[in-house]
């Protein structure tokens, strides 16, 4: 029995049609329907038309090229890459403007614009109900020109190539070389833009040669992970202030220097914190493992100038001074995620942390006091200010060596917390042996069960309640609920 298949679209026919001929196909760009030009680019890109590729990108009838989807669908290949840049080169090199161009963002983001291809090439909706792609970026004001004024003569808007850029000491591929190479010649013309940017243990030098062809006011997320030394971080640091929209700022494995002078260390310091004045759009911070910040912190949070939505400082040396600025600055009243996980907390009054939850009641809804050296007495004072922390969705304070009766009274004091949805809890110590003080795990779900049995009392059952404690092997949280679901140092190879 012959089986019945659905004929080919029209559409699918022209554009497979003018591809077999690529002189056809460019000689056709003046006068093909901009319908046409999408699904005709993706069979180029994919079939690796190349000649194709360039002509069109000169003749895109739309405001945005959205190229990173088609690049995450497949492995891209560096000659069509190529020729697509080649296209933009080729197109900001003529004096006078083409008929049908309208191109002002290249956009190479692998996660945006995601229905684009597939609505435009007739597969999901009708191709009239589909408006071309945004440009991501603020376009500049355009004065507006009469329709019967020449083209020619008429300056270029900067195109901008969005892009998020991941950089590594020695990961430089070829694609990231020829962008940087045609940003380089073109630079009044075509502007880098980067909403997101990492750096990964990568040289000054390097990362400065990079910043160098970006638009730094278009970075918004901005992670430096690069075991550098304070003189490395102050080289550095003036490129910081430039970054006047960034909205998330991660730092990382920043360590003093023992060679040089106390004098010339706080030198550094203060030019690196001094960074922040400019930093007006800033939302959230993360610091980890800055071992300089210790008796510093005030000199940082002085340059806040606007209130932190999110503030993470983990794995880091504080003093209870540090606490007692971190509990009273301005710009840590607003807080909706506090993270101090891995500051050794043991010595600090535990009225100075209370009172920065008493600030952040109305806001906070994420509280990590992981691995905080947080003992009884301290959470015992801790927990009246818990309780008003109304938005609170997530607590975890695993790590900390707290007793069973404590973590009855937390429940207590958490129960009429409607929002909180999730609690990270440490192993309660009697569930260590009293001689080996090695984890009894037939102990440990005991005690589980009783504080389940205790929130299911307290009418909280659909509350996620788990246990933490670091695998011995490998150092990952290991949870239980009751039974351990365990890492996969555990798992069968």
């Amino acid at each position: 029995m012959r089986m019945w298949t659905s004929p080919r679209r029209l559409l699918d026919l022209a554009g497979q049609s003018l591809l077999q001929n690529e002189a056809l196909a460019i000689a056709a760009l003046e006068l093909l329907p901009r319908e046409l030009f999408p699904p005709l680019f993706m069979a180029a890109f994919y079939g690796r038309r190349n000649q194709s590729l360039k002509a069109m990108v000169q003749a895109w009838p739309f405001t945005c090229l959205p190229l990173g989807v088609l690049m995450k669908a497949q492995q891209l290949h560096v000659e069509t890459f190529k020729a697509v840049l080649d296209g933009v080169d080729v197109l900001l090199a003529q004096e006078v403007r083409p008929r049908r161009w309208k191109l002002k963002v290249l956009d190479l983001r692998k996660n945006s614009h995601q229905d684009f291809w597939t609505v435009w090439s007739g597969k999901r909706v009708n191709l009239c109900s589909f408006p071309e792609p945004e440009a991501a970026q603020p376009m500049r004001k355009k004065r507006k020109v009469d329709a019967s004024s020449t083209q020619a003569g008429q300056p270029f808007t900067p195109i901008e190539i969005l892009v998020d850029l991941s950089l590594r000491e020695g990961a430089c591929d070829e694609l990231f070389i020829h962008l940087i190479e045609i940003v380089r010649r073109k630079k009044d013309v075509l502007h880098l833009c980067c909403k997101k940017l990492k750096v990964f243990a990568v040289p000054v030098q390097s990362i400065k040669r990079v910043l160098r062809m970006v638009q730094l006011d278009s970075i918004e997320d901005f992670e430096m992970t690069c075991t550098w030394q304070l003189p490395a971080l102050a080289k550095f640091s003036p490129h910081l202030s430039q970054l006047s929209n960034l909205r998330r700022l991660l730092l990382a494995h920043i360590h003093p220097s023992s060679f040089i002078s106390q004098e010339k260390q706080e030198q550094y310091i203060a030019q690196f914190t001094s960074q922040f004045l400019s930093l007006h759009c800033l939302q959230e911070l993360y610091m980890d493992c800055l071992f300089f910040l210790r008796g510093r912190l005030d000199q940082l949070l002085r340059c806040m100038m606007n209130p932190l939505e999110t503030l993470s400082i983990t794995n880091c040396w504080l003093s209870e001074e540090d606490v007692t600025h971190l509990s009273q600055s301005p710009s840590v009243s607003q807080l909706s995620v506090l993270s101090l996980s891995g500051i050794m907390l043991t010595e600090v009054n535990p009225e100075l942390l209370q009172a920065l939850l008493e600030r952040n009641s109305a806001t906070l809804q994420d509280l990590d006091l992981d691995d905080c050296g947080i003992v009884d007495t301290q959470l015992l004072v801790l927990l009246p200010s818990l309780s008003h922390c109304s938005q609170l969705t997530t607590l975890s304070f695993c790590g900390n060596p707290i007793s069973m009766s404590v973590l009855k009274s937390l429940i207590y004091h958490i129960i009429g917390l409607n929002s909180l949805s999730h609690v990270l809890y440490p192993v309660p110590v009697e569930s260590y042996d009293n001689v080996s003080g090695a984890l009894d795990l037939g102990r440990l779900a005991y005690l589980h069960t009783r504080l389940r049995e205790l929130l299911c009392k307290l009418g909280r059952p659909g509350m996620v309640w788990l246990c933490g404690n670091p695998c011995p092997h490998c150092g990952d949280r290991i949870f239980y609920d009751p039974d351990p679901i365990l890492c996969p140092c555990f798992m069968p190879a």
